[in-house]
């Protein structure tokens, strides 16, 4: 059985993919972290205005969970998981994808979810040698 905090972060993944606006999934608190692929944010204000930028300059999301896990403790809840994550910039009609690992901490606030932290970063490459523990 899917969890609300799993049904939120899936939620976010679809506005994602349809280019819809992103801000409202996260904090306005001074202390909300995002980092990104090839971010890092402090605060709800900067989270807020690099994801209008993203949302306007980002098209062709691909958005694919590959095992979301949510583990809720009454007002938090955190989360982990796997994506295929894949999108086009709209300015230089890039193609970018990378297989990533998502981790976060929601807060439910009036009853509402809200992405307090989120952390996104792209998998290494598999290495068939003996390294990798």
């Amino acid at each position: 059985m899917e969890t609300d905090t799993e049904s939120f972060v899936r939620d976010y993944y679809e506005a994602l993919r349809r280019g819809e606006p992103l801000d409202p999934y996260f904090s306005e608190r001074s202390d909300v972290v995002k980092i990104g692929v090839f971010s890092r944010l402090v605060g709800g204000d900067r989270v807020a205005e690099a994801l209008r930028r993203q949302t306007a300059r980002t098209a062709d999301w691909t958005v694919e969970s590959a095992g979301l896990r949510a583990f809720d403790r009454g007002g938090h809840a955190h989360f982990v998981d796997g994506v295929r994550l894949a999108w086009t910039d709209a300015r230089t009609d890039r193609r970018h994808e990378f297989d990533t690992r998502w981790t976060g901490l929601v807060e439910a606030r009036d009853h509402e979810p809200l992405f307090v932290s989120m952390h996104v970063s792209a998998a290494q490459p598999r290495d068939d040698g003996d390294g990798g523990g």
